[in-house]
């Protein structure tokens, strides 16, 4: 018998996007789903979507909360299944996404997360860059080694074990998590696209992006005083720093602060040397886009992007929900 998988959708305001991500999950080729919405009190038109789909939801709700960490908590709280995940209202499920993160669970049962790969998306669904994962265990993550939380499948006990997420949390809640749950199970990797990740200027990590510093510094100094990843900090103190700096430099580049997104990732290269080849391009970009010079790295990752194969050719997406049609 197959093991329920419950996913959860928290949403607040996302009219233009929530129906299709619905559609992504119900229309996953998994015979056991149980599929669980938490909505804000959302005043865009979010519940009368929701709505004409509560037939095939488990369970809906719409009133306010503290916040999307809150939301989810909500929902595993309600969760059935014996594997969990949330899928937020932005973004989409990849066909076979849910099957293919079981069948890797059932044949790993020491495992207690797996995670897959990833598409970046735009506003309007056009597919941009393939965001390609690494295996990864405590260390990886103290040093800001990311994975992309949609692409996410979790046993309900190791979820519940750590606590849940923290709700103070309102950018890093899921990497927190993960350090969490890493030091309790073990992750795996496995190299199918899983999700879609959608990236536009409502995001809160594009237009809250200079705030998500405070939070990774939260996780620092939070995992400095656990004491059973004290040892793991000091260890990897010029890796754990650096990774820091690059995951802040980064988010406030793409929050159209480029001068301090370079000095940023200028203390990520001066703290851990090393890690400079990992973004090289996104340091000099950032330097180009403060001095107006920003055309010179939009070139650059326009060639980029001309390199990649086409993901159409991976997977069969005609008409899968939110994308649009070629």
């Amino acid at each position: 018998m197959k093991p329920l998988v419950s996913v959860i959708t928290p949403s607040y305001n996302q009219a233009k996007y929530i129906e299709a991500t619905i559609k992504s999950v119900l229309q996953q080729d998994y015979p056991s789903i149980e599929y669980i919405v938490i909505d804000g009190a959302s005043n865009d038109g979010s519940q009368e979507i929701i709505k004409a789909y509560e037939n095939q939801l488990a369970w809906w709700i719409s009133e306010p909360d503290q916040g999307q960490a809150d939301a989810i908590n909500k929902g595993f709280q309600k969760a059935n299944g014996d594997i969990v995940a949330w899928l937020n209202s932005d973004d989409l499920y990849l066909p076979n996404a849910i099957s293919s993160a079981v069948d890797v669970l059932l044949k790993n049962p020491d495992a207690g997360v797996v995670y897959g790969d990833a598409v970046s998306a735009d506003s309007d669904g056009r597919l941009l860059n393939e965001l390609r994962f690494k295996s990864c265990d405590v260390e990886d993550f103290l040093q800001f080694n990311m994975i992309c939380q949609p692409a996410v499948f979790m046993r309900k006990l190791a979820v519940k074990r750590v606590g849940y997420l923290d709700a103070s949390y309102h950018f890093f809640l899921d990497h927190q998590l993960w350090i969490r749950l890493a030091r309790e199970t073990r992750f795996i990797h496995h190299p199918d696209f899983w999700a879609v990740s959608r990236y536009h200027q409502e995001a809160k990590n594009v237009t809250l992006a200079s705030q998500c510093g405070v939070e990774v510094y939260r996780i620092l100094d939070w995992a400095e005083k656990e004491s059973d990843l004290s040892a793991l900090m000091l260890e990897n103190k010029p890796q754990i720093w650096s990774g820091a700096y690059q995951i802040i430099a980064r988010y406030l580049l793409d929050g159209g602060k480029p001068g301090e997104a370079f000095w940023t990732y200028f203390k990520a290269a001066r703290t851990w040397p090393p890690s400079l080849r990992g973004y090289w391009h996104r340091f000099l970009f950032s330097g180009l886009n403060s001095l107006g010079l920003g055309f010179l790295g939009k070139w650059y990752y326009f060639l980029k992007s001309r390199r990649q194969p086409d993901i159409h050719t991976k997977i069969s997406l005609k008409n899968w929900p939110g994308i649009p049609s070629r």
